[in-house]
């Protein structure tokens, strides 16, 4: 299922959702070398996150990375006899979680995760607001790496993408407005098709995506994991809890209804979201 944009208005310009698509799209056009060639592998050891040096303190060793890729060994953290230099003596291994954020492993996989955000991050950033938005967005994106860490502790195969901070998005977005309409081409063998969907169906089957993925694949599923589940929690307490809902939304979508308390006859709006 491929989401191609929803029918949910939002009454703010998405100016923090823009300018992230926008930093993504020039980090990976005109800063981020081809992940493919030598350069970009160099570049990945040299700025994206490494379950290894987060959990270890400090940058992968040169014996690390040389067994890494020479031998496939993905889990050569901490060798026995390793004596060899740091192979990036200056790289911050915690400022990295935040700059393999803006990295993409492709094209294919930058266009994915932008337009993941464009349809589903206008909503979220219109009922949080511009400066909460971005803090959740980070939010959802360090808790994705740290989800993807505590499954693959040793691993020494940097970890590129927004797909986490995304996946936060999406279960923000699958809590506070399911039955918002989503325009979904679903592909049947070698046939696309359009539908109308509720957002719950495709978010649904994302999620459940995930868990049929393999770790051959190369895929950080455990970090979409991990997003998505603490935007489905953010959201579910923004939803519940009128005082919570008070500091984390702005001041238009408040749980009042005209003035009165949502407990006095309000009802939530599962397309708009708020109650109404």
């Amino acid at each position: 299922m491929l989401p191609l944009w929803d029918e949910n208005p939002t009454r703010r310009f998405p100016a923090v959702t823009i300018a992230l698509i926008v930093v993504c799209v020039a980090v990976h056009l005109f800063v981020q070398p081809r992940a493919t060639d030598g350069d970009g592998v160099r570049f990945g050891y040299e700025w994206a996150a490494i379950p290894c040096e987060i959990t270890e303190g400090r940058p992968l060793s040169v014996d690390e990375v040389v067994v890494t890729l020479q031998t496939g060994d993905t889990t050569a953290c901490d060798l026995p006899g390793d004596t060899s230099p740091p192979v990036f003596p200056d790289k911050n291994v915690w400022l990295a979680a935040l700059v393999s954020m803006f990295l993409h492993a492709g094209l294919l996989h930058l266009a994915g995760n932008m337009l993941f955000l464009w349809v589903f991050g206008n909503n979220v950033e219109d009922h949080l607001g511009p400066f909460r938005f971005a803090l959740f967005y980070v939010a959802a994106g360090v808790t994705a790496t740290a989800a993807h860490i505590a499954v693959q502790l040793d691993s020494t195969v940097p970890v590129v993408g927004a797909s986490g901070a995304i996946a936060g998005v999406m279960g923000a977005y699958l809590v506070w407005f399911p039955w918002a309409r989503v325009r979904t081409v679903v592909i049947l063998g070698i046939i696309p098709l359009p539908f109308r969907l509720p957002a719950a169906v495709p978010l649904a089957f994302w999620f459940g995506t995930q868990f049929f993925v393999g770790a051959e694949d190369g895929i950080a599923w455990m970090a979409h994991v991990g997003g998505f589940a603490f935007g489905a929690l953010v959201g579910l307490l923004a939803r519940t809890s009128a005082a919570f809902n008070r500091r984390l939304w702005v001041d238009k979508h408040h749980a009042l209804s005209r003035g009165r308390p949502r407990t006095l006859g309000a009802r939530w709006d599962n397309r708009r979201g708020g109650w109404a």
